[in-house]
């Protein structure tokens, strides 16, 4: 009887820790993706860490343009028999759509103009004269690029499909509808400064901040913003820039209607919203270009998009809109 009841004490303890085993913790994973680095932090009792890897090597095999092997590398340089994937498809319909919404602000087809101003990965160029720039504009028009069955037309060779302002974001949400696949819901996933959360963190919302935009360096904190169920993508041109030969800066946010790379006031985009990442990131990234007025007006139309945008006021001084 006492050996009985010693061996039901033992396997009660082993189901108690079998259990205790099994709640799920907050997993955290991090690592080099897109050139860049990742945060992950998920609430389960798996680590996904394999599925995750998995998933970054089929957003670059359809996306990347440093990769001389994916989709989008095969179709600029000429190949016509590329049949695309679901993400590529996803990824071509939304950069239609914001496009269109923010009147060609937001155009993939700049990619030959990135890489002569030389953050892409073609050949760089030291400066651009008027002339090589407006040489360069007849190729941009995301008009011009089509989608049929699966496969992308182009009205010239030399038009550059290029989705880097906000594949970031789109592997975001590659991986956040994998964990939501996979009934989590308390999750937060970081590739780059782009972000989507979804649930709490020990019942709270999810804390991330936004940088001062300093010039000398340092890293700072502007402000701490709570993400209810959101996405969040920030860009700035105040840390990736170049100078010219003559002293100019030449900022990496190219104006898809001038075909410029010049630095306005506007220094810091954050747009969050309920919905995508890769949303949130074509949208910043349009917004730095269009300036701080236009994208106030923008904003009237689109009132579901919450900013935050800092920038330098008439008088030089860091100055905030949070709307």
């Amino acid at each position: 009887m006492i050996k009985k009841m010693t061996f039901l004490i033992v396997l009660l303890i082993l189901l108690i820790a079998c259990k205790e085993e099994q709640k799920p913790t907050n997993i955290k994973l991090q690592g080099s993706v897109f050139g860049t680095t990742y945060r992950i932090t998920y609430l389960s009792e798996v680590n996904y860490q394999e599925s995750i890897d998995s998933l970054f090597y089929l957003v670059n095999k359809s996306l990347s343009t440093y990769m001389p092997t994916s989709d989008i590398s095969k179709i600029n340089q000429g190949d016509t028999t590329v049949v695309v994937d679901d993400m590529f498809v996803e990824v071509f319909e939304k950069a239609k759509k914001i496009h269109k919404e923010t009147d060609g602000y937001f155009d993939p087809t700049i990619g030959r103009l990135i890489d002569a101003y030389g953050f892409g990965s073609g050949k760089e160029k030291k400066d651009l004269t008027s002339e090589e720039i407006a040489a360069l504009m007849e190729n941009v028009g995301f008009d011009k690029v089509m989608l049929k069955d699966r496969k992308v037309y182009r009205e010239s060779p030399n038009i550059e499909f290029n989705v880097n302002a906000f594949a970031k974001g789109y592997g975001v949400d590659v991986i956040g509808r994998f964990f939501e696949s996979k009934n989590i819901h308390d999750y937060i996933v970081e590739i780059g400064g782009e972000i989507r959360a979804r649930g709490t963190k020990c019942g709270k919302l999810w804390k991330v901040a936004i940088e001062k935009p300093n010039i000398d360096g340092t890293r700072s904190i502007q402000k701490v913003i709570e993400l209810d169920n959101e996405s969040m993508a920030t860009s700035g041109n105040y840390r990736k820039y170049k100078i010219n030969e003559d002293g100019k800066k030449i900022v990496h946010t190219v104006n898809a209607k001038t075909g410029q790379a010049e630095e306005s006031n506007l220094l810091s985009v954050s747009v969050r919203l309920k919905g995508d990442c890769a949303d949130v990131d074509a949208y910043a990234t349009a917004f730095l270009a269009m300036g701080l007025e236009k994208t106030k007006e923008f904003l009237k139309e689109y009132p579901e998009l919450k900013v935050v945008l800092l920038y330098h006021n008439d008088v030089g001084e860091l100055a905030e809109f949070v709307n």
